[in-house]
């Protein structure tokens, strides 16, 4: 359900990925939802721990680039760094790889480091005209806008196609294809996973950390 609901109404996914986790917090899937439910309402202190969570269950990086983001979303760009430079960044595939490359980009941008955010730009190989591309694209224009470059900004974005941009930028780091299964039948009290213990004290009131700047190119929380 929090799958379906995510895009539109992200609170009540929420929700539904709040009850599922009191029903079988132990399954990876649900702390997954839950996770990406919080991560898009903005609740990125709690997002990265059940993606922690997540990652003691299963064993899975995929949600690194998610969890550097949450780190930028809290104010915290040099833990995003720490993050994609680590051993784990190292196991992505491309798309992990160019995902978390978006994030770092941006917590250059967060640190004042703007030819660094663009040389992470760099990184990624990605045609123009595909999501992930575009995406890029999106980003680069962000990072030149961020620097007093606003013509260049214009200049890289002229051919694009508005319409194709607003579903890439859409199609963000939270847009997982990701199921919360009907738990009525679960049976009740299934214990929880101790949340790993960590100094996150933001919530909800951290920037929009899904762009190049904050509240920039994803939209703001």
């Amino acid at each position: 359900m929090a799958g379906r609901l995510i895009d539109d109404e992200p609170e009540l996914a929420y929700e539904h990925a709040q009850a599922a986790v009191r029903r079988a917090g132990r399954v990876d899937v649900v702390r997954e939802a839950a996770g990406l439910a919080a991560y898009r309402t903005g609740r990125y202190a709690e997002a990265l721990r059940e993606l922690r969570t997540v990652r003691r269950l299963n064993g899975s990086s995929e949600h690194l680039a998610v969890m550097a983001d949450c780190e930028r979303g809290l104010g915290r760009p040099e833990r995003a760094l720490a993050l994609a430079s680590s051993d784990e960044a190292g196991t992505l595939d491309p798309v992990g790889r160019a995902e978390l490359a978006i994030v770092v980009s941006g917590a250059r941008l967060d640190l004042g480091e703007h030819e660094a955010a663009l040389a992470a730009l760099d990184q990624v190989s990605a045609a123009p005209t595909t999501e992930l591309g575009l995406r890029v694209l999106q980003a680069r224009a962000g990072v030149l806008e961020a620097s007093g470059r606003d013509a260049e900004a214009v200049e890289l974005l002229a051919s694009v196609d508005p319409r194709a941009l607003a579903a890439a930028i859409g199609a963000d780091l939270g847009d997982e294809d990701v199921v919360v299964y009907d738990l009525q039948d679960e049976t009740e009290g299934v214990g929880d996973e101790s949340d790993e213990a960590s100094d996150d004290t933001g919530s909800r009131d951290g920037p929009a950390a899904r762009g190049s700047a904050p509240a920039a190119g994803r939209g703001e929380r």
